[in-house]
């Protein structure tokens, strides 16, 4: 996909032009914990995670999470949710390709981020997620479907996900996936399918 511009994620923010932004909580985080996917979970890292309502909804379930953006402005509403809801999670504004965990992680929660990064990146993201687990962490990957060429968001499907998270280094769980409706108070045709992946040894 040639010529991929990326928006400066800051300036969307500062002019209030977040349309990808639901205000609350994504029914897919729901979806993830009603199927066990974070039994046997401390740590979760959440990369993009923009104003982050996962992040301080993960936080009140005891969760030790780490949430990163490269928008200040995300990073600053979310480090004032996590203060108004007497929670506290590990906030870092940086590029996720900058990012040097200190730790692995039990679950990375895979939300908006691989459709929000250019198409030629996504296997350094891959690269990436794969590095930041423990030996049978789990991804709990969101993928988007939006039908469109360009973006972002960037459409992902099945097939191109299983060649950036081949079996190799992951297991895929064996159950359909879940869908996710986006858009708020209006029609969509834009959606999400929900998976757990195993990262292998």
């Amino acid at each position: 996909m040639p010529n991929v511009k990326i928006p400066d994620w800051e300036v969307l923010y500062q002019e209030q032009d977040t349309g990808w932004d639901r205000g609350e909580v994504s029914p897919a985080l729901h979806s993830f914990i009603n199927k066990g996917a974070f039994k046997n979970t401390k740590t979760v890292l959440i990369p993009g995670c923009g104003r982050g309502y996962e992040v301080v909804e993960l936080a009140r379930h005891g969760f030790e999470v780490t949430a990163l953006d490269l928008a200040p402005s995300a990073i600053e509403h979310l480090n004032q949710e996590l203060k108004r809801a007497g929670v506290t999670a590990h906030t870092t504004c940086v590029n996720i390709f900058d990012y040097h965990a200190p730790q692995s992680f039990d679950v990375v929660y895979e939300q908006t981020c691989l459709c929000a990064i250019a198409p030629s990146e996504r296997e350094k993201y891959a690269k990436a997620v794969y590095s930041w687990l423990k030996p049978s962490g789990k991804l709990l990957l969101n993928l988007m479907q939006t039908g469109d060429a360009g973006g972002p968001p960037f459409h992902c499907d099945f097939m191109d996900a299983k060649q950036l998270f081949p079996s190799k280094l992951w297991h895929w769980q064996e159950e359909p996936p879940f869908m996710t409706g986006r858009g708020k108070d209006r029609i969509s045709p834009r959606f999400e399918l929900g998976f757990i992946l195993e990262k292998k040894i």
